[in-house]
Formats: C-alpha cells, sequence, structure tokens
C-alpha cells in the first residue's frame, strides 16, 4: 500500500512539474516575442488618437490608392494601428528603394563614432586608386559631409544601375559645382557611402549594421543587393517588414536610445535628421523643406527617409509619433498630404468618450484591406 502512495505521489509530482514546463515554455516563448521581436501594442483612443478619424485616414489610404500595401503607426511608443492589403503579409520583406539611404547613412555615423572615419575627410583620401589621372580639385575637395548631404557639386548624377556603379564611375562623373553648395539628388553618392563603410570596417554595410543595428531592435533577415564588385548599393536595394521600418523611425525619433541602450550617438541623429542643405524654396512642397543626412525634412517640423513608389518612414517628434508606409505608388506627395490631412486632426483632436463599437470598427476595416478585392491578412 505504501508503495501505491509513493507511486501516486510520484506521479504527481510528476504531472505538475510538466505542466510548469510547459507554462513556463510558453510564458518565456510570449515574453520573448513581445520583447525582442515586437513593437508593443495599444489601442489608438489609450493613447489620445480619435479612432473615427484614423479610421477614416485608413478608408481614404484604400480608397484613394490602388498600390498601398501595408501601413504601421506608432503612437508614444506603441503600435495603435497596422494593417497589409492583401496578398501583402505582416511577415514580407518589402523592396524599400531609396528608403534604404537612412541605414547607410546610419552606418556612416556609427563608424565615424568608433573614429573610423570623419565627416570632414576628402572622399578621395580614402579611395586613392579610384581617382582619375589629372583629378579637378571639386572632385579633391568633396567630403564625406557632402555625400551625405546630396551636395557633392554634381550637375548629373553618376550611374546607379548595379552593373554600372562604383566608385570609379562616380569619381569619372564631371563636379561642375563646389562641393557643398549645390544639392542634386545623388544615389550613387550613397553608395560611395556604403563602399566607404566597407572600406574602413572590413564589412559590408549589412554585416556592420547587424550588430550594431539589425540585432538590437530585433530585425531578422535583412537582406541587401550588392554591385557587380560585391560592395551594397547603399542607396537602394534593402529589404525589411514593415515593422522594421517603424522600429527605426521609433529609434531615431528617441534620439538612438533603445530600451537601456545608446544605439546610435544622440549628436548623430540631431545633424541626420535637421536641416543641413537647402533643397528647394517652395514651402508647400515636401521635397523643398530641407535635407539632412540622408533624412528628408518634411512640413510640421517632421521628418521622413523615403523610396520610389511611395515606401515611408515618417517621424513627428512633436505627435510622438512614426507611420512606416509601403506602396507601390507613383504618386507620393499625395500619401504624405494624406497623412498631414487626415492622421494628424486624430491626434490634434482630442477623442471624446470613446464609444463601445469604434475600436471594434477600426480592427474590422484593417482586418479587411485588400488590394482588387483580395481577402486581407490585415492585423492590429
Amino acid at each position: 500500500m505504501r508503495t501505491n502512495l509513493n507511486y501516486l505521489d510520484y506521479f504527481s509530482k510528476f504531472l505538475i512539474s510538466l505542466l510548469w514546463i510547459c507554462l513556463s515554455s510558453q510564458i518565456f516563448s510570449q515574453d520573448n516575442k513581445t520583447n525582442s521581436h515586437h513593437l508593443p501594442r495599444s489601442s489608438a483612443s489609450s493613447q489620445n488618437v480619435d479612432e473615427v478619424i484614423l479610421e477614416d485616414f485608413i478608408n481614404s489610404l484604400d480608397s484613394k490608392f490602388k498600390g498601398i500595401h501595408s501601413v504601421m503607426i506608432l503612437r508614444n511608443g506603441k503600435v495603435i494601428c497596422e494593417g497589409w492589403w492583401s496578398p501583402y503579409r505582416e511577415e514580407d520583406n518589402h523592396m524599400l528603394f531609396s528608403l534604404s539611404k537612412i541605414f547607410t547613412s546610419t552606418a556612416v555615423g556609427m563608424a565615424a563614432e568608433e573614429n573610423l572615419l570623419s565627416i570632414n575627410d576628402t572622399v578621395a583620401e580614402y579611395f586613392p586608386n579610384d581617382l582619375p589621372d589629372n583629378s579637378p580639385y571639386n572632385l579633391k575637395a568633396m567630403r564625406v559631409r557632402d555625400l551625405l548631404t546630396m551636395t557633392t557639386g554634381h550637375q548629373s548624377e553618376p550611374p546607379i544601375s548595379a552593373n554600372e556603379i562604383s566608385v570609379r564611375s562616380f569619381f569619372e562623373t564631371k563636379v561642375e559645382h563646389q562641393p557643398g553648395t549645390h544639392f542634386k539628388y545623388n544615389t550613387s553618392a550613397t553608395f560611395v557611402q556604403s563602399a566607404l563603410v566597407q572600406k574602413v570596417t572590413g564589412q559590408k554595410v549589412l554585416r556592420y549594421l547587424q550588430s550594431r543595428l539589425f540585432e538590437p531592435l530585433g530585425i531578422s533577415n535583412p537582406y541587401w543587393r550588392d554591385n557587380y564588385q560585391g560592395i551594397s548599393l547603399g542607396g537602394y536595394g534593402l529589404r525589411l517588414r514593415t515593422e522594421d521600418i517603424a522600429k527605426v523611425g521609433q529609434l531615431y525619433l528617441q534620439k538612438g536610445r533603445w530600451g537601456n541602450k545608446i544605439i546610435i550617438n544622440e549628436d548623430w541623429v540631431d545633424m541626420a535628421t535637421s536641416k543641413q542643405v537647402s533643397n528647394g524654396s517652395n514651402p508647400d512642397s515636401d521635397w523643398n523643406q530641407g535635407y539632412g543626412f540622408q533624412f528628408w525634412r518634411c512640413k510640421f517640423d517632421s521628418y521622413r527617409g523615403d523610396g520610389a513608389f511611395g515606401q515611408f518612414c515618417v517621424v513627428m517628434p512633436r505627435l510622438n509619433a512614426v507611420i512606416a508606409i509601403t506602396s507601390g505608388e507613383n504618386d507620393m506627395a499625395s500619401i504624405l498630404n494624406l497623412v498631414w490631412d487626415k492622421f494628424l486632426p486624430a491626434c490634434y483632436t482630442f477623442p471624446n468618450k470613446i464609444k463601445s463599437n469604434q475600436h471594434s470598427s477600426l480592427n474590422k476595416t484593417l482586418k479587411n484591406l485588400a488590394i482588387d478585392g483580395v481577402a486581407g491578412n490585415s492585423t492590429t
């Protein structure tokens, strides 16, 4: 009889232990997913965003454009709205096009912080073997800072296709203007930044950022296309998920801090996102508000990285908000104008007492987003 009791006692303890292990594993898995990989979630209303106006913003994106792929909105560091237009999914890596540029400039800032380069160094001193014979003064005077601010002095943009772009082709393109004095959008200049990071670190920019940016932010499986020489393209070619884009926007909003870690030097964040050079005189254009270190200044004291066909990482310090958008749209200005016209009022209008069906209505809208009527894959 005692033997049976011992057996039952042992078996009971075994079951309890097994149950505890299972529960602990589940709890750890959930916590790990929340803390290491995903941004915290919250209702929009709890972050003082009017959900009725916010839903109108989403509906306007859906009705006015036929090629929006995803949107994620953060306020106070929390995701308050997220949606993917089917067949696009949360786990998909999107081509960032020129939104890649803010990642390259981030790598330059980190290399400068590690004293591997200075933004006041001349570009030519790092690539003496690529300089053409009898290099002109303007080329020799060009600084790393001029690469960052798109003021290299070129009147025409050097070649940018993956099978042509190189430091040599950049140097061989005539530098008509004194560097630092003439803004000209220049994707090849961002490639040279990538080549510079690879030169001083011995690593491609993707590998260099892996332990310094991507891993601390829980960004997995980034991909960056190389040129024909095996150098990351820098100015384009990076693929990330929508939430990854939002994380980097939030990192810059937090002045380079992530939790208790300093990922990017605060001084660099301030320089990169402030107006370093003028890029036009139209006060109504978001492409004429000034340019930083690969960041565009925007209206409403905001700034952004952007890429062709409507890839956006918009940071709004006044609202403590970030918007990430991916799309296949040509009219990028209209997307930004919709952000100002429809999203800003949702934050500036303090919400009235939230109706019980308001949040569920927003959720339903987000879950049914689709391109050409395909069943939705969105979440919130």
